[in-house]
This record gives C-alpha cells, sequence and structure tokens, in this order.
C-alpha cells in the first residue's frame, strides 16, 4: 500500500530540547515570589511533580495539563492560591516554553517542506507541561506551521502515544487511511509500536537519540534528515501487499 501522508514527532525529532533551565528558573521565581518558599524546596516539589506527570503518561498514557502542574506543586508545597494566582501561575507554567524555547535540529524544516511538496503531512506530538498550544507557538516562530496539514497534541486529545486515537485523529485530518501513514519518531515504544499498532509505516529518527537504533523494528532508520530527503522519492514510491 502507498504511503499517503508523513507525520512527524515534536521532539527530539524536530526539536531539540534547550533551555530548560532557564524554564526551570522562571517556575520557581514566580512561586518564591507567591510562597516564600526556599529555591531548593520549590525544585524539590517541581521534580515530584514531573514524576508523576512521566507516570501518567507512561502507565495510563494520557496527558496532565498545567493547571495539574500548578496543583499538584501546591500540594507538594502545602499551600493554597487564590483564583488570580493559580491563573497566572498556570498561564506562565504553560507558555514558559515560549520565552525560553527547544531549537529546529539540523535539516528538520527541510524534511517538513520537502514531505509537504509530495503529500499532506502532520504533527503527532505527546505534550507534557507545555501544552500543544505553546509548541504549536513555537513552531509558528520557526516557519514549520504553515507546511502542516494537521497537528495532534495529546493534551487536546486526551490521550498519548502509542494510543492508536492520536494517529486515528491524524489520519482522518490528513484525509487518508491510518494505514496510509508513515510517522516519523524517535522512541520505540510510543512512536514505533503506536504506528504499527494501526497498521502504518514507522521510521525512527535518531540523530537526537540513538536509544533504539539496534532494536528497533521500525520500517526505516535516519540518522539525519538528509537521509531521509534523499531517500523520500523512493519511500513514497514503495508499494507493498
Amino acid at each position: 500500500m502507498a504511503i499517503r501522508a508523513i507525520t512527524f514527532d515534536f521532539w527530539c525529532t524536530l526539536f531539540r530540547d534547550a533551555h530548560k533551565e532557564e524554564r526551570k528558573q522562571l517556575r520557581i521565581e514566580a512561586l518564591h515570589t507567591l510562597t516564600g518558599a526556599s529555591a531548593t524546596v520549590i525544585e524539590e516539589a517541581l521534580a515530584t511533580v514531573w514524576q508523576e506527570f512521566s507516570r501518567h503518561h507512561i502507565e495510563e498514557q494520557r496527558t496532565l495539563l498545567p493547571a495539574d502542574a500548578v496543583r499538584m506543586t501546591a500540594q507538594e508545597l502545602g499551600v493554597t492560591f487564590g483564583e488570580e494566582a493559580f491563573g497566572r501561575l498556570t498561564d506562565l507554567f504553560a507558555t514558559a516554553i515560549i520565552e525560553h524555547s527547544p531549537v529546529p535540529i539540523e535539516g528538520a524544516l527541510e524534511a517538513v517542506k520537502g514531505a509537504a511538496e509530495r503529500v499532506p503531512v502532520g504533527l503527532i506530538s505527546d505534550t507534557g507541561v507545555s501544552p500543544g498550544s505553546s509548541l504549536k507557538a513555537v513552531m509558528d516562530r520557526t516557519g514549520f506551521t504553515p507546511h502542516f496539514s494537521a497537528l495532534v497534541f495529546s493534551d487536546e486529545i486526551g490521550v498519548s502515544k502509542p494510543r492508536p486515537q492520536m494517529f486515528e485523529a491524524a489520519a482522518r485530518s490528513l484525509g487518508v487511511l491510518p494505514q496510509d501513514l508513515l510517522h516519523i519518531g524517535d522512541l520505540e515504544p510510543t512512536d514505533v509500536a503506536g504506528a504499527h499498532a494501526i497498521g502504518a509505516k514507522a521510521a525512527l529518527f535518531t540523530a537526537d537519540n540513538g536509544k533504539y537504533v539496534e532494536t528497533t523494528v521500525a520500517d526505516y532508520v535516519f540518522p539525519h534528515w538528509n537521509d531521509f530527503i534523499r531517500r523520500l522519492p523512493e519511500i513514497l514510491d514503495h508499494r507493498s501487499g
């Protein structure tokens, strides 16, 4: 069956995380101003909250929201925020990534442009404390968004990869069947396994995360976006079954 659309992961595929420490300090300073707690105590509380976010993502395959992060942090610190303070903190937690953003991986924008010239292109991304709306703002600013026909974020869908709903939502928006997709990401348990579970093709991108390169069952492996661009005509012309 022909590949009729291509979807990309966000983290460690199109974007490399950067300025994580600056984002953390922004949140710590805001919490210190509101609570008077020390930076050390706040940092420990945030670490516990991030672990809980990860547990929900891995064990329950669903994404918590920025408001959940603020609520859980308040519980860890033993404080209560008024409605106004809670709202301001929630907005800061959500948008810190816009101020201190990840950076595009070398060749990523060219890869997206090249794919979009041939087939509809979508994004399938899990989110954390930074929601899909903030990731989209980063994509807007770096020139990615105009090339995408579908943006699927786990906080908006209600579940995370490898749940089929993520891939099915992208396929619907792109006007193809789920099995018509080629999904590209860096994680074997979510990107590759999720795509294969709905009958789609999967590619492992290893430039920023080589953890799975020796054990992957992906249909394709791309060490750099140049490899994808070079092989794109061959991949799209491929037929199986």
